[in-house]
């Protein structure tokens, strides 16, 4: 890429028996030198006098700290994921070459029989299908550069060279026993982890660079964009008013003009009858900046046009290619191709502190606080599939850490309580120490506990809907230009409807944020990873009980219990649900799902014995 290789370079991946068995290496290799010390210390300090004795007391603080070396286990977590999606070979599921089909040629659907009516072909009878490979190893999966069926289509797998994630962890803390039962700590937490698995789009565009002028595809087709998204039709198009080297830069792909010049059609508007505007021009920057402008905000696919025949033609509509030839920035085998990759890294730091109150005078009570922020550049689980996380997948694979931000599940603030109160009436109690076994039986053994959570709001990140500029599978985040105010808004909006929306009211929202707050990524752009704040978690849980002793034995009981979970009943809107494609601006900020469940209630009635 950078010495001015196209993508056809690197062609072709093949497929071949792995593992022992076959005498041959297995998904990843072993790593014999993942050696993990732990260190820890914990220190009492016991002054009998003056003022460290009144700030540490004699023997009633401990300081604790301790630093770990820790490794994550990453095969049961593939093996889940080949096991459900299959393993090139074994079993797939076969796709379409993708971008390639229009309403014009598509096939249609003739019945709901079953596998024997999935059309196979389309509708000028060219096979969409790659056929069954043969019993044979190694196969090599179909390329475009031999014009085979079902190449450009979207897989993923994982690389082979995995290495073992590891994660350094610490942690220091200051504890204080208090009076009546009270103790305090401070404490920080942290993890700095590395090596960590991150889905990488391997077969995404590559940013080819010219070894001529030395500047790269992102470079000279953003120099194009910023002019045509501003309204620039073609024919006012001035190529001069671009950087020489841009310039030079499509020169160099192009270098001869065809006779009769290149087709100009895409960017030009239409005649007085209503008809495209086509005419020829010898000029390759003119003819890179009509067939992008055509794909504006999904230049992906003015890129797959260069490569595949249908982007650049000359004045007979016959394709043009570069002088670096077909594939010069797709690859020819697949328009994705995700893959497990050890590229990943995170960091968590935390403060927390622990109000605790041990069980005396009936009552017992834990309060914490937590203050943390925790940032990676991809936060999906290892068990999801392709496309199947939260979004946050390697958009740009030669930019990995423009998507660093906080996590996914980054919450600045929490704080959370348990607590139990033994209610002070009954026998041997503060009220009614002295009553009978009948009213004992209706005033004591009562007891109340409970469980509450806060939390600060979860992050998101506007999406750039359905636009495609960088990565042609994926479509990344929008890029936000301003500060925006986020909330829970409820109200009814212009057409009656109810809303609950993160900015405002939905008939609004979207003319007042999208193209000011919001604009569409250029291409190399990711967009912006979790910069608003939605809603975050609440919920109070709590338990009423009532204990009855037997009388003809001390160790049989009868407990009822009473349970309302969120009692409250607070409703909390998942971040997940939310509408924020910059390419639906109608219900933009709306909320669809919950974080939180409808106050539940249960009752039990045990025996114990």
């Amino acid at each position: 890429m950078v010495q001015g290789q196209p993508a056809s370079a690197a062609c072709c991946l093949s497929f071949n028996l792995a593992g022992p068995a076959n005498g041959k290496p297995g998904f990843y290799n072993w790593d014999k030198k993942d050696f993990g010390p732990h260190v820890a210390f914990a220190w009492a300090p016991k002054y009998s006098e003056g003022l460290l004795h009144s700030l540490f007391g004699e023997g009633k603080t401990v300081v604790r700290g301790g630093f770990g070396l820790v490794y994550d286990r990453l095969g049961p977590q593939l093996l889940a994921t080949f096991d459900r999606s299959g393993s090139f070979g074994l079993s797939t599921t076969l796709t379409n070459t993708g971008g390639v089909q229009t309403p014009a040629t598509a096939p249609r659907a003739t019945g709901l029989g079953g596998l024997s009516n999935i059309p196979t072909v389309d509708l000028t009878n060219t096979p969409m299908f790659a056929p069954p490979p043969s019993n044979s190893f190694p196969q090599t999966f179909p390329s475009g550069l031999t014009g085979a069926t079902g190449s450009y289509a979207v897989y993923w797998g994982m690389d082979n060279k995995l290495k073992t994630p590891y994660s350094y962890t610490l942690d220091f803390s200051i504890g204080r026993e208090l009076s009546h039962g009270f103790a305090v700590q401070f404490s920080y937490v942290g993890r700095l982890s590395h090596r960590l698995l991150s889905q990488e789009d391997v077969a995404s565009p590559i940013d080819w660079v010219d070894p001529k002028t030395k500047i790269d595809y992102f470079t000279a087709v953003n120099a194009l964009a910023k002019v045509y998204r501003g309204g620039t039709s073609t024919q006012a198009f001035n190529p001069t008013s671009l950087p020489a080297n841009v310039q030079q830069y499509w020169a160099d792909l192009y270098p001869t003009a065809p006779a009769g010049g290149f087709r100009i059609h895409r960017c030009t508007g239409t005649d007085a009858q209503g008809n495209a505007i086509n005419y020829g021009n010898p000029d390759p920057v003119i003819a890179a900046y009509d067939l992008f402008c055509g794909f504006s905000f999904n230049e992906t696919t003015a890129l797959q046009g260069i490569d595949q025949g249908f982007g650049i033609e000359d004045i007979n509509h016959n394709p043009l290619y570069p002088k670096t030839g077909s594939y010069t920035f797709v690859d020819p085998q697949f328009a994705a191709l995700y893959a497990w990759r050890s590229i990943g890294s995170a960091a968590y730091n935390a403060l927390q502190v622990n109000l605790q109150k041990h069980f005396s005078g009936g009552v017992q009570f834990d309060l914490n606080y937590t203050y943390s922020h925790s940032f990676d550049i991809s936060s999906d689980s290892y068990r999801i599939s392709d496309e199947g996380g939260l979004g946050s997948q390697v958009i740009n694979p030669w930019s990995p850490n423009a998507l660093r931000a906080s996590s996914d599940f980054d919450l600045r603030h929490q704080i959370n309580a348990n607590w139990i109160v033994d209610f002070p009436f009954g026998r041997g109690k503060r009220f009614g120490a002295n009553v009978n076994g009948f009213v004992d039986a209706l005033i004591g053994g009562w007891e109340l506990s409970g469980l509450a959570r806060w939390t600060s709001g979860f992050p998101v990140g506007a999406s750039n809907g359905a636009q495609w500029p960088t990565n042609w599978e994926l479509s990344g985040y929008a890029t936000q230009t301003a500060a925006v105010k986020t909330g829970t808004f409820r109200g009814t909006d212009c057409n009656g409807n109810g809303y609950v929306n993160l900015f405002g009211n939905p008939c609004n929202v979207g003319s007042s944020l999208i193209g000011t707050a919001f604009q569409p990524d250029l291409p190399g752009q990711v967009g912006n990873r979790n910069t608003l704040r939605g809603d975050g978690f609440a919920g109070l849980d709590l338990g009423l009980s009532k204990r009855w002793k037997m009388p003809w034995k001390e160790s049989h009981a009868l407990q009822f219990r009473w349970d309302v979970f969120n009692a409250l009943n607070l409703t909390r809107f998942d971040v997940n649900s939310l509408n924020l494609s910059i390419t639906n601006s109608s219900s933009f900020g709306n909320y669809t799902g919950l974080l939180t469940n409808p106050r539940v209630m249960q009752f039990q009635l045990r025996y114990e014995f």
